[in-house]
């Protein structure tokens, strides 16, 4: 039996969220049917990280990896998470924790904000589209900046211009940046949005992204195959950076 993952997602009281992540989880199993998944949620929604882990050592497992369902590195990733596994190694200090690193960034994401832009109208690459990449936003600087750099790689592959917004906590707003690009001259604007599953900040970036003329949304990234495939090469690539760190 191959070492369990454990995936760890933001939770949600939009039952749609759990869904998603559930759909997503299916995908990884699919990929990976000799790995036990579990899911869990920092919050609104069970089963917490702490219990799921607690129920595995007592289970009798040596070994778990923590899978970060996390788009970017912020304050869940650094602090949040780190808590939950100091609490679980106090409680069974022979269960080896290994850390996977957070969904985001990677390429595989940029593949699939276009796979669900082109889902909602927006072909890939459009020379006479811009897009607004939308994230949560966040307290932490360093993750906004993900997402700036995200929107600065993404030009080069076609699009009129690609310029990032932040739901929360950080500017441009979606509605503002959606308003400078038109404003700007692009042709149409369609908005990317860089949520893992539904929920308030998607349903409200939606909404204002529309109201202020944008021609798209894209849908929350969700159970995309890209996705999956990326939480599989962070579960892989958690394993190996431990057998890399014993063999020394």
């Amino acid at each position: 039996m191959s070492v369990p993952v454990v995936a760890v997602a933001h939770g949600s009281r939009d039952p749609r969220a759990a869904a998603t992540v559930t759909a997503l989880l299916d995908a990884v199993r699919a990929r990976r049917p000799d790995v036990p998944v579990h899911a869990a949620f920092l919050d609104h929604a069970p089963p917490a990280p702490d219990r799921v882990l607690d129920g595995l050592a007592r289970g009798g497992a040596g070994e778990a990896v923590v899978l970060p369902l996390l788009l970017t590195a912020a304050y869940h990733s650094k602090t949040d998470i780190p808590g939950v596994l100091n609490r679980v190694r106090g409680l069974h200090p022979r269960l080896r924790l290994r850390t996977a690193g957070t969904l985001g960034p990677h390429p595989l994401l940029m593949d699939a904000l276009e796979r669900r832009l082109s889902e909602a109208g927006a072909e890939p690459g459009d020379p006479d589209t811009a897009v607004v990449l939308v994230s949560a936003g966040s307290s932490d600087a360093s993750a906004n900046a993900t997402i700036a750099r995200l929107a600065r790689e993404w030009r080069p592959r076609g699009w009129w211009d690609v310029t990032p917004a932040y739901a929360s906590a950080a500017g441009p707003k979606p509605a503002e940046a959606v308003a400078a690009l038109l404003d700007a001259g692009a042709p149409r604007v369609a908005v990317a949005s860089y949520f893992l599953a539904p929920g308030h900040f998607a349903d409200k970036v939606r909404n204002e992204a529309l109201a202020a003329g944008a021609s798209a949304v894209s849908p929350v990234l969700g159970a995309a195959p890209e996705i999956a495939d990326l939480a599989v090469h962070r579960y892989d690539e958690a394993l190996e950076a431990a057998r890399a760190a014993t063999a020394v």
